[in-house]
């Protein structure tokens, strides 16, 4: 196929055998891949990266001896990481890490198909920060959310944070409301509050942050507590104690 990669090397990480064997079997039908090594815990996928640098890593989250977000903080050679794992609530934290995919077991062919579409758009990207950059900056966990990846059906999507109008905490997690609806990631309330720009979102509520830029106005909502009306006509209360500081601002 013309545009497509030669000899991209690649190394499976995954505790469980069958898996490993499953993903080998769909890869040998992609002629431009070649298995350069496997591993099956984080302490020798660390050693086997490091040792054959590939190009290309197929990660599974949860291993023994290191799982697949501490092998990355370990790696000296960074690769193209596809994570693999049956649990979907990793996905904010696997693509804070650069990951180009995140494939939820099982999958098939199709679903790889699509995971390897963005290895050879990635590969062929003039992307000026290289990989060491990206990682670097990525596990410094230390500048603001860009966008959060929800699950969709059988998919992962990218929603920006500028389009989140709030957040609003559900149990173990966190519906996002935007413009074009709602959608439910597996985080906590507390993690985006220390993630997202405080210069544009603000956490009102121990169960609430609201985008300053989508709110209309702070009005009364009883005598303790103010509430945000929203851009989409939502209307979200605020904490006592939150009320009482943006009164004292606002005076």
């Amino acid at each position: 196929m013309k545009g497509e990669p030669r000899g991209v090397r690649a190394v499976i990480a995954d505790d469980e055998p069958l898996a490993r064997r499953q993903l080998r079997d769909l890869l040998a039908d992609v002629p431009w891949i070649a298995i350069a090594g496997e591993a099956g815990d984080g302490a020798s996928t660390v050693r086997t990266v490091n040792a054959v640098r590939p190009t290309l890593l197929f990660l599974d989250i949860q291993m023994p001896e290191g799982d697949g977000l501490e092998v990355l903080q370990k790696l000296d050679h960074h690769p193209h990481v596809i994570f693999t794992t049956a649990f979907d609530r990793y996905a904010v934290a696997a693509f804070e890490v650069q990951a180009l995919d995140y494939l939820l077991k099982p999958f098939g062919a199709k679903r790889l198909s699509q995971a390897l579409d963005r290895v050879r758009q990635q590969i062929g990207s003039r992307n000026s920060d290289t990989l060491p950059e990206r990682f670097a900056a990525a596990t410094g966990r230390r500048e603001a959310l860009r966008r959060l990846y929800v699950r969709v059906g059988g998919r992962i999507i990218p929603v920006p944070v500028e389009k989140i109008l709030h957040c609003e905490a559900r149990g173990d997690y966190v519906a996002l409301h935007t413009a074009d609806g709602c959608y439910v990631v597996n985080t906590s309330v507390e993690y985006l509050a220390e993630r997202l720009s405080p210069e544009s979102f603000v956490r009102i509520h121990r169960s609430s942050i609201v985008n300053l830029e989508a709110v209309e106005a702070f009005e009364r909502h009883d005598e303790k507590r103010v509430r945000a009306r929203l851009t989409n006509g939502t209307t979200v209360v605020a904490s006592r104690a939150w009320s009482s500081a943006l009164r004292d601002e606002a005076t």
